[in-house]
């Protein structure tokens, strides 16, 4: 299951554990264990980001997906069937 995630400072829906970055996030369909499984791998990929510094300018400030992807993000499942604006890749 993707997730894309776009940074932003207005209605987070998830936030870094370590610098406080928020985040929306755009999701393929799942169930609620998929998307469980989904969240604590976004989780650890923010904490990962922190392995080069320690505030929010480590994070992509395009979209980006979870888990990584090689393709366009506009051509990820998130962005698709997540039905993300453009504003967010």
């Amino acid at each position: 299951m993707q997730v894309l995630l776009k940074s932003t400072e207005v209605a987070p829906e998830t936030r870094c554990t370590i610098c406080g970055q928020g985040f929306v996030m755009f999701w393929e369909r799942g169930t609620k264990m998929e998307r469980a499984a989904a969240l604590r791998e976004v989780e650890t990929t923010l904490r990962h980001h922190h392995h080069s510094g320690a505030g929010p300018e480590v994070h992509p400030v395009k979209g980006f997906v979870v888990p990584a992807w090689d393709g366009p993000v506009a051509f990820s499942g998130a962005a698709i069937l997540g039905n993300a604006p453009v504003w967010a890749l």
